[in-house]
């Protein structure tokens, strides 16, 4: 899976896809694809990270309350029959 950094426009091929949409990850491994060779591995900050397309990461990928919070707002609807 290639993601892309924001400030830098660089491809980052993301190591463990299981990092990505875990949320309570902050940082993925990757490594840039930028020039020829190979880069090293290093952490990126998934608030950094966009799909190479520019559209941003899902938020359950990134906020670990999300989860609570969409169960919390569903329990808040008023059903009227």
């Amino acid at each position: 899976m290639f993601l892309r950094e924001k400030s830098t426009g660089d491809l980052v091929e993301v190591i463990r896809i299981e990092d990505v949409y875990d949320p309570c990850l902050n940082e993925i491994m990757g490594r840039t694809h930028a020039g020829e060779e190979i880069q090293d591995p290093t952490t990126f900050t998934k608030a950094e990270l966009v799909f190479p397309s520019g559209e941003a990461l899902p938020r359950c990928w990134i906020d670990p309350e999300y989860a609570m919070l969409k169960a919390r707002a569903q329990s808040f609807v008023i059903q009227v029959s």
